[in-house]
């Protein structure tokens, strides 16, 4: 299969959780994928999670629950670990829908509220950093 090149940053749907044209960071140093959650409850064997931010205006505060999650360990680049629920979901690159698998986070403080790392991008993309938003500017001309 031939990878497609894609830029350091996108703009990217979630359909299953209702999230479009998301601001994200392909992020070749990060393993996992992360998304930005602003509350996380659960509730028996349901995970309830509030996709909401006041600096990401497309994170529109819909609750999203989830029947299947499990938890990771998140190893950050100044090497601090974290216990992280990870949810199994679909992303939307060039058109085509792929699963991935996310990490749930507070990113309010971070510019782009989607990390996409190497275990996602592994054996699909290459990544030119010189470009941005390769993806969006496809789904726009159709």
């Amino acid at each position: 299969m031939e990878k497609l090149i894609i830029g350091r940053v996108d703009k990217i749907d979630f359909p299953k959780l209702n999230l479009y044209n998301i601001d994200a960071k392909i992020d070749t140093g990060a393993y996992t994928s992360a998304i930005h959650c602003s509350e996380i409850i659960v509730e028996g064997e349901k995970l309830k999670c509030t996709f909401y931010s006041k600096g990401h205006p497309n994170f529109s505060g819909k609750q999203v629950v989830f029947d299947s999650f499990s938890k990771t360990d998140v190893k950050s680049s100044n090497g601090y670990k974290e216990n992280r629920f990870k949810i199994k979901s679909e992303v939307v690159f060039f058109n085509k829908t792929y699963k991935i698998n996310l990490t749930l986070s507070t990113r309010d403080d971070m510019k782009f509220p989607v990390l996409i790392g190497r275990q996602f991008l592994s054996k699909k993309f290459l990544v030119d950093v010189d470009l941005h938003h390769v993806s969006f500017n496809k789904k726009q001309a159709i």
